[in-house]
């Protein structure tokens, strides 16, 4: 069954949407807050995405953002912030449509029945990657070991979508900046703090050596490396 997540800080909204949306054989999560979203679009990656804006936690364009980090599935934003630039930010963030509240719940439907029929960018749609003693499965969001032990390591939503940016693109430089947008979005570009407290994080739980790192390498000035 397709599933559906939707996001939403108001719980007539979230309760409105659900029963809809299940009446019509949709498989239905939902979340209301931004930081929920992106923990269940990893926990159940959606084939779509019902967005409003206007959250707590992480607003709306940063969860864009993020998703985009590692995914194509069509976001359709459904907000009563109703300004043209509000819409213009959405759209560049990497949303697909945008409905604006109050609204026709059949001109919702119509425009998700659009949006899933559109063919998706997003390939591999199952991409496993191997490297030092671990398989990453970034479709399933599990990482295990190749000699197939019991053991297995957890991430964080935020070490999970910098992992997902630097598995994709192997053996490239990619930029502070750039893993700074894709993962907390626009305005972010400077604080490369955040990079080396999360970097070191990924390293104490993928590196054999994390003081000397074979596969998630510093270039320093310039950005990171991941050398599979």
């Amino acid at each position: 069954m397709t599933r559906i997540l939707v996001v939403d800080d108001e719980p007539q909204m979230l309760k409105a949407l659900q029963i809809d949306l299940r009446a019509r054989s949709y498989t239905v999560d939902t979340a209301p807050d931004g930081r929920r979203a992106l923990l269940e679009a990893l926990r159940n990656p959606p084939d779509a995405v019902i967005l409003d804006l206007g959250l707590p936690q992480i607003d709306g364009h940063h969860v864009i953002r993020a998703l985009r980090a590692w995914s194509e599935v069509p976001i359709i934003i459904l907000s009563g912030r109703s300004g043209t630039d509000e819409k213009v930010a959405a759209f560049d963030a990497g949303a697909d449509d945008y409905v604006t509240k109050p609204f026709a719940m059949n001109e919702l439907l119509a425009r998700l029945r659009a949006a899933l029929r559109r063919p998706s960018a997003e390939a591999p749609s199952h991409l496993e990657v191997r490297f030092g003693e671990w398989t990453v499965d970034l479709s399933d969001a599990e990482i295990r070991r190749r000699d197939g032990g019991d053991e297995s390591v957890q991430l964080t939503p935020t070490e999970w979508r910098i992992l997902n940016v630097m598995l994709r693109h192997p053996g490239k430089l990619v930029t502070s900046q750039e893993i700074l947008r894709q993962v907390w979005g626009q305005g972010h570009e400077k604080k490369t703090n955040y990079l080396r407290v999360y970097f070191a994080g990924l390293r104490r739980k993928l590196e054999s050596n994390p003081a000397t790192p074979r596969h998630l390498q510093t270039e320093p000035g310039m950005g990171y490396r991941f050398v599979p």
